[in-house]
């Protein structure tokens, strides 16, 4: 189901992404919790000879995009008197959970692959949570943590939990208010694809309440060492018997097998849109050129900038490109 937008409805006094509270699809009573998430700059530059618009989401309360998911689904596992819950990530999603867990009492326990950053397993332990490594790739991590959702443990999944969608659907919806209208291009960088399918969903909420005609084109963008989705859609099929899950520094990126990749392969052809593989020897280097830009973003965020140089010359502006995580998580 589409969440709602109503224009008359955002209530501008209201912190964060609360202020389109009508549209996070939680009970009028549950819990607000907030660290002052949304509401980021976007801030235009000139790249490859466009003008492009770089929508600044690492600069929410824990540096990246998943405070506005982690916002509503803490939200709503207060609504069911949830005191104590776990979660696996990579780095940024457990690092947000740990902060909003902490904010509102809740105990947190977060599974992550030993690879992980070293800051943001340090940022993690910072707001108190318990931090568990896991030997291996990004599944194993998975792979533990629902075993302990098995034993009993609430599992406060960013991918499982449907309320995080909700949540960066208020990405689109900021947007629009910024711009003025839709844009022509929206550039996301791509793991489990739960940013990409809530900026679509935002989108389409904002076509059926007639405030936009069309729907921006979005680009979903994958390391080439790991990209399940750029497979998929590219070769069909046969594009999932060449599935890995190569070693990158995108670590944030590096899923496997993403839980929602059928329905973000559907919104992908309902947009017009399409996935872009960077290769390993790009990510710093556009890391770089962010950086002399005035942009310091992880290298998960960098590999926006090699995908801007692939499909330039032949997407509609405006361009949006989402910045999702900071530099300062990260400094290789």
């Amino acid at each position: 189901m589409l969440p709602t937008f109503d224009v008359a409805q955002v209530d501008a006094a209201q912190p964060g992404i609360w202020r389109y509270r009508h549209a996070l699809g939680l009970p009028f009573d549950a819990p607000q919790v907030t660290l002052g998430e949304g509401n980021t700059p976007l801030v235009w530059s000139e790249a490859f000879g466009r003008q492009i618009a770089f929508k600044l989401e690492f600069t929410n309360p824990t540096g990246s995009f998943k405070d506005r998911g982690t916002a509503s689904l803490v939200s709503f596992l207060r609504t069911r008197g949830v005191t104590s819950a776990v979660e696996d990530s990579s780095g940024n999603a457990g690092a947000s959970f740990a902060a909003y867990a902490a904010a509102t009492g809740m105990q947190a326990r977060v599974f992550v692959p030993s690879y992980a950053a070293g800051p943001k397993r340090a940022q993690i332990e910072a707001y108190g949570a318990e931090v568990i490594p896991v030997p291996g790739p990004r599944t194993n991590a998975a792979e533990a943590v629902q075993r302990a959702a098995e034993q009993g443990a609430v599992y406060a999944s960013h991918a499982y939990m449907p309320q995080g969608i909700l949540g960066y659907a208020t990405l689109a919806y900021e947007l629009f208010e910024q711009l003025g209208q839709a844009p022509g291009t929206v550039i996301v960088p791509v793991g489990q694809g739960g940013l990409l399918l809530g900026i679509g969903r935002g989108f389409a909420a904002l076509q059926k309440a007639g405030l936009i005609m069309a729907l921006p084109r979005l680009v979903g963008v994958q390391a080439a060492v790991c990209a399940p989705l750029w497979s998929a859609f590219t070769y069909g099929s046969l594009g999932l018997e060449t599935i890995a899950e190569g070693e990158t520094l995108a670590e944030g990126v590096r899923v496997r097998h993403p839980l929602r990749g059928d329905a973000v392969l559907q919104l992908m052809v309902a947009t017009r849109g399409q996935f872009v593989a960077v290769h390993e020897d790009q990510i710093l280097a556009g890391r770089d050129q962010l950086a002399h830009r005035g942009l310091f973003v992880e290298p998960t965020s960098a590999i926006v900038w090699n995908a801007l140089e692939q499909v330039v010359e032949r997407i509609s502006p405006p361009i949006v490109v989402i910045l999702t995580g900071s530099g300062l998580k990260s400094y290789q």
